[in-house]
C-alpha cells in the first residue's frame, strides 16, 4: 500500500485526538512486543505528552495510522538533550499502514518542527531489534551515535540517533 500526500492528514494532535493516539501507541509498543504492561500509562498519557511536547497525528480516512511526539522545548521528554536541541518520541505507525510512507512523513514533520523551533539536532532513542525503524531513519539522515547508548532503567537498552540541523 503506498499513501499519496492527500490522502495522509497529519496534523498536531488535540484533545480529541488522544484517546485514539492512546489506544494506537499502546498497542503499537506493546503488541508489537516494545514494551510491558509497566509502561502502559506512559504510552497512553498523551495530555501529559502534549503538554511539554507537540504530538502529531497521522490520519487516514479519518482514522488514526500514525502519531509522534517531538520535544523542542526541553522537558521530561527531551531525556539526552541539551538545550537546542530537540527529541523525537513514542514514533508509532499502526500495523495496517506499515510500508506505506506513514513513518516517513511523521520523522519529516519531525525535522521540520525541530528547524521551524530553531533547533541544531535531533535526537531519538531506539530499540536494538526495532530495525524497520533504524532503516527509516537512515534514510531519513539520523546517524548512529553509540556515545548516546543508554538505558533508562534495567533491562532496557536504547540506542542513539541523531541529526545534525
Amino acid at each position: 500500500m503506498s499513501v499519496t500526500p492527500a490522502a495522509l492528514e497529519v496534523r498536531t494532535a488535540g484533545p480529541n485526538d488522544f484517546a485514539a493516539v492512546a489506544d494506537l501507541t499502546e498497542r503499537v509498543y506493546v503488541d508489537g512486543g516494545h514494551a510491558d504492561q509497566s509502561y502502559v500509562p506512559t504510552l497512553r498519557d498523551v495530555a501529559g505528552r502534549a503538554a511539554s511536547t507537540t504530538v502529531l497525528v497521522a490520519l487516514l480516512n479519518g482514522a488514526a495510522v500514525g502519531a509522534v511526539a517531538i520535544a523542542t522545548r526541553g522537558g521530561e521528554y527531551a531525556e539526552q538533550a541539551a538545550p537546542g536541541e530537540a527529541v523525537m518520541r513514542m514514533l508509532a505507525v499502526d500495523e495496517s499502514a506499515r510500508g506505506a510512507g506513514v513513518g516517513r512523513v511523521l520523522v519529516q514533520a519531525c525535522i521540520d518542527s525541530a528547524r521551524t523551533d530553531g533547533c541544531t539536532m535531533l535526537r531519538l532513542s531506539t530499540q536494538p531489534w526495532m530495525t524497520a525503524a533504524h532503516r527509516l531513519y537512515e534514510r531519513s539522515g539520523f546517524v548512529r551515535v553509540p556515545e548516546r547508548d543508554w538505558s533508562p532503567e534495567p533491562g532496557v537498552d536504547l540506542l542513539g540517533y541523531e541529526l545534525a540541523l
